[in-house]
């Protein structure tokens, strides 16, 4: 039966001694997008089933399937594999059963559909309501729980996942990016065998930097940009999170993901609901290229703030002054800025503190107020600066941390997380403010509506966070509740992020934390751009950018061209080379003008001028890998148009290449009959593209014959527009 091919096989196979069971109509619930479809079903023990989940399929299945299929969201009790839900009853009873309900399907617009399934425990009065939105011209589903009780006492929630599937393929590969500080979004591949592999994070605070809450599963070998079936995920959750892969020995396997529950046990009160994060996810049988267009398009529609608007070309002061600057070196910079084409200017950290001046990092954070000595005039006066020389004004905040010398630890040591008999633990030399409490949340969104009310004219935030949680405790929870810390923090951001939002609508956003702690569809929603890393070498950022690209759309991935020798690898990179690698997500610059030559000036003044009239197929076209500097000396990559009219392709050679790098580079996601006439970006004082240069090749022979790329040095690079004639 052709049905039972690639989808249902591997269902049919999880339980292969159950005996079969006509299904009825009424036992099967659909749910799908254009090009996805996961099928639910009933068994006659009232178990919800995993029946299908993979391409779009139409068809009916045949009966008996229910009864083989694994679980859809399995709870502790009978089931001895990985629990997506794992609770200690009020009376004490450490299993939970749950059985079908009923469901319903809402029609939110023409593009979202929502299908709860309510599923209820077989004795207690315990719902369980597993929420399904599809997104379906961007084939992507969001997935997450509400759990429901009315026992007379809280229930101990152990495990609380947002979602939980099943596959049987004999080769899947996981693919997910790990790092640290500086080192962000390494990919890796490694091929599951039987037992569990867990990726998690416990910091906290924030969602990653040493992993990042996402993944793709290669079902049947190695994954591949073009071809192949891949599961893709990623959890929409600003806090601790963790994904399970547990295969036994007959290769089923089974993927959990939601919120971590480590050292998070939580006490729910009756009629009280606990929603779990989103978990958001596609399959594409046409490898992981198109994966990452997919949650690209969601993003930009729905997961990123402002996503169809352009996005300014920033200069940061930071590596020009750090804490060391006053407002006559801020004005130089903002006239130097407006000289060379940028749109905004960016004060960073070391603008306030009076008692306790930010001078440095070990003092300051927590006072937000104007530092007189620095800025005697205030933020109104380097705003008004900007306007005078058609700028706009942002400027960066750490709103949820305080340094121990500051006035608000001094009133409000009890505001800080910090477990009792044990010394603080300092992470750069600050703490971490308690958003559990919502006298703190109050405070933290205060500041921010004070900073933003009292300048007008404040157009842009960088909120940073620079440290994850060690020695939890929290002042202000119950002995009994001390679990719920990295729960409520979360929940506690978000409700200050939100009431932010709603007052501030217009005021554009980066999230930083340290660089890319903060990479997740939870804090996305409120931001129009997010920091990748702290680290700014444009060879590292070509596999930092490759990493994050992989989920995160360019529009709101922020990429910087910083000084040479880089202040953080010492590494000396050629002007264009960290231009090509910068235009190839949201410019910026840390680089200052007045640290220029006269010829580097021109350089970077003709680049941001470019930029401005390419960027929107950067930031708003389909990203295509095209080689990857993890296989290659050369990392290639391009973005096309959504109307496919132009096309834009960056180069990079990593190493010197003493023959010569030769590779021919075919491109993707053209139209095949159209012709496009090639113009070089970013000229150096040479070119070896002048045999193409304004040269017509047909869409056909630019994406099956290609294009040869010459390259020689270390750290060359080309950038070339291709637009339709």
């Amino acid at each position: 039966m052709a049905l039972i091919a690639a989808g249902v096989f591997q269902i049919l196979l999880l339980c292969p001694f159950a005996s079969f069971a006509q299904s009825t109509a009424s036992d099967v619930i659909r749910i799908g997008t254009r090009d996805n479809s996961l099928v639910l079903g009933v068994d006659n023990q009232g178990q919800l089933k995993q029946l299908y989940f993979g391409k779009r399929m139409d068809d009916s299945l045949p009966g008996g399937i229910a009864e083989q299929a694994a679980v859809a969201f399995p709870a502790y009790g009978t089931n001895v594999s990985d629990a997506a839900l794992r609770i200690t009853h009020a009376d004490g009873n450490l299993t939970t059963r749950l059985v079908y309900e009923r469901n319903t399907v809402t029609k939110i617009d023409a593009n979202v559909t929502q299908t709860t399934v309510f599923l209820k425990d077989s004795y207690y009065p315990l719902q369980v309501r597993l929420c399904y939105k599809t997104y379906h011209d961007q084939n992507i589903i969001e997935q997450w729980m509400e759990l429901e009780h009315k026992e007379k006492t809280p229930v101990t929630l152990y495990n609380f996942a947002s979602a939980s599937f099943a596959f049987q393929r004999p080769a899947p590969h996981l693919n997910y990016f790990y790092g640290d500080w500086a080192k962000e979004f390494n990919a890796v591949e490694t091929a599951l065998t039987e037992g569990t592999k867990v990726l998690d994070s416990k910091l906290g605070v924030r969602t990653d930097q040493m992993t990042n809450p996402s993944f793709l599963l290669a079902l049947d070998g190695k994954m591949d940009e073009d071809h192949g079936d891949v599961f893709a995920g990623a959890l929409a959750w600003p806090g601790n999170w963790q994904f399970r892969f547990e295969m036994d020995y007959q290769k089923r396997l089974q993927v959990t993901a939601g919120m971590n529950p480590f050292a998070s046990q939580y006490q729910l009160p009756p009629s009280t609901v606990f929603k779990t994060p989103g978990f958001l996810f596609t399959f594409s049988n046409e490898g992981s290229g198109e994966v990452s267009r997919r949650f690209h398009r969601w993003a930009r529609k729905y997961g990123i703030k402002d996503g169809y608007a352009s996005r300014d070309i920033l200069l940061n002061n930071w590596e020009a002054t750090y804490f060391d600057f006053d407002e006559t070196k801020l004005s130089t910079i903002i006239k130097d800025a407006a000289s060379m084409g940028f749109e905004l200017f960016l004060l960073d950290d070391g603008w306030f503190g009076n008692k306790y001046p930010r001078n440095n990092d070990n003092a300051g954070l927590g006072d937000w107020e104007v530092n007189a000595k620095k800025l005697p005039h205030g933020i109104p006066y380097l705003i008004e600066q900007c306007k005078q020389n058609n700028l706009k004004f942002g400027l960066w905040v750490e709103p949820e941390m305080v340094n121990p010398k500051s006035e608000l630890y001094e009133k409000h040591p009890e505001w800080v997380l910090t477990a009792p008999h044990r010394d603080i633990d300092l992470q750069r030399n600050q703490l971490i403010l308690d958003l559990t409490n919502p006298a703190v949340q109050d405070y933290v969104y205060g500041v921010l509506e004070k900073v933003v009310a009292n300048n007008k004219g404040i157009s842009y935030l960088k909120w940073d966070c620079n440290r994850y949680l060690t020695n939890p405790g929290s002042a202000y929870l119950p002995k009994d509740r001390q679990s719920h810390i990295f729960i409520d923090y979360s929940r506690g951001l978000m409700n200050v992020l939100d009431r932010f939002r709603k007052k501030f609508p217009d005021v554009t956003m980066m999230v930083c934390s340290g660089g890319g702690g903060r990479m997740d569809y939870a804090t996305m929603p409120y931001f129009q751009e997010y920091w990748p890393s702290d680290n700014t070498d444009a060879l590292d950022r070509i596999k930092i950018q490759w990493g994050a690209n992989h989920f995160y759309p360019a529009l709101g991935l922020a990429s910087h061209v910083s000084v040479t020798p880089n202040h953080m690898t010492g590494r000396t990179t050629p002007l264009k080379f960290r231009f090509d690698v910068a235009m190839s997500g949201k410019l910026g610059m840390d680089l200052q003008p007045g640290m220029m030559t006269p010829e580097e000036k021109e350089f970077s003044k003709k680049a941001i001028q470019t930029y401005k009239q390419v960027r929107n197929v950067v930031l708003h076209g389909d990203l295509y890998r095209l080689q990857s500097p993890y296989t290659h000396d050369r990392a290639a990559i391009s973005y096309v148009s959504e109307k496919q009219d132009s096309v834009l392709v960056f180069n990079y050679l990593q190493q010197k290449s003493i023959y010569g790098d030769k590779s021919v580079i075919k491109l993707k996601g053209l139209k095949k009959d159209a012709r496009y006439k090639l113009t070089e970006i970013n000229k150096a004082t040479f070119s070896r593209l002048e045999a193409y240069e304004g040269k017509s090749f047909t869409g056909e022979f630019l994406m099956t014959t290609g294009l040869q790329f010459t390259m020689y040095n270390e750290f060359e690079s080309a950038a070339v527009l291709l637009m339709i004639e």
